[in-house]
């Protein structure tokens, strides 16, 4: 009897070591956690990481301007996707004024295939850009060949809505829509327009332009530095340089300021364009640099001050 008494004493013991065991086996494969027993318990779930606010930018939405005149429309261009969106009537148009002149500038410089740019020339198209110098423009505009420098810009930007001035084709009279606007926007920040050498050449111009609407002094030396980028948060101007042309005139054909903006960056092109009165009437061309600025402050993407969502952390039962 006493090796049977021995032997049940020694699987009591094992079995006893072995319910001893199991719990410390686990907790050691386990990490030390804990499901909190039995009866269940709450399951910890790791938090989510944090993820960066999304970079501020424009993109559409709605856009509200007490505008009193006789034409307004803008147009938005998403680069990364080429998607436009605007106002119902981006495809109407306006006379294009010093706007084209980014144009003229681009075209000339990619037809140069590889020559040097003389220093009478490279002052053209420098001042043509940064004081919107009329004369500088036309000098140019007449070494492309006049109404081809505008064929090739229909062509090339994909243009779809601009008309050529049928009499002398005045680079000044083009009629242009938004939409149009931002695809030579587009063309020009791509390098379609000036080519692979003189791309960043032309942006950097356009980023540089100097005097505020007020500082029209000649049609050499036209203040234009204002609109868009005037209504730019600096979460968006710090990110990189703002390539802009405006234009704008009074005429007296029909009695209306016609004022156009342009913006280029690596993500968007903004156009806003609009008719509003002239003689007669108190309104300046400041008060179409106000609504260009208006407009781009409005599609800014968050709005400033917009209050981040952070996703809640799930906690659940096993």
């Amino acid at each position: 009897m006493r090796p049977r008494v021995t032997m049940v004493l020694a699987i009591v013991a094992v079995l006893i070591g072995g319910g001893m065991l199991v719990p410390a086996a686990y907790a050691k494969f386990s990490g030390g956690d804990s499901l909190g027993g039995i009866g269940g318990g709450v399951a910890q779930v790791p938090a989510p990481a944090p993820t960066a606010p999304p970079k501020p930018t424009l993109a559409a939405g709605p856009v509200s301007v007490n505008f009193n005149g006789k034409f307004f429309s803008w147009a938005l261009m998403d680069r990364k996707t080429g998607k436009i969106s605007g106002t119902p009537n981006m495809a109407s148009t306006n006379s294009t004024e010093s706007m084209i002149k980014a144009w003229i500038v681009s075209d000339y410089l990619r037809q140069l295939n590889g020559k040097p740019l003389s220093a009478e020339r490279k002052k053209q198209a420098t001042t043509a850009i940064r004081d919107s110098n009329d004369r500088s423009a036309e000098a140019l505009y007449n070494a492309g060949g006049r109404k081809p420098v505008l064929d090739r810009l229909i062509k090339m930007c994909k243009l779809t809505d601009t008309k050529i001035e049928p009499t002398r084709a005045k680079w000044a009279y083009t009629q242009m829509s938004p939409r149009d606007a931002v695809r030579m926007g587009d063309c020009i920040g791509d390098g379609t327009a000036a080519g692979p050498k003189w791309t960043k050449w032309v942006l950097n111009e356009m980023a540089n332009v100097r005097g505020g609407v007020k500082d029209q002094k000649s049609v050499e030396l036209q203040g234009g530095h204002w609109g868009i980028v005037d209504g730019l948060p600096a979460s968006i101007t710090s990110q990189g340089p703002v390539s802009i042309k405006n234009g704008f005139t009074m005429l007296w054909a029909d009695g209306q300021w016609h004022v156009n903006c342009l913006a280029v960056t690596d993500d968007w092109t903004l156009a806003v364009m609009m008719r509003y009165p002239g003689a007669g009437d108190p309104k300046t061309p400041s008060y179409g640099a106000k609504v260009c600025a208006s407009v781009a402050t409005q599609l800014v993407t968050p709005q400033p001050g917009a209050a981040l969502k952070v996703p809640q952390q799930p906690v659940g039962k096993l």
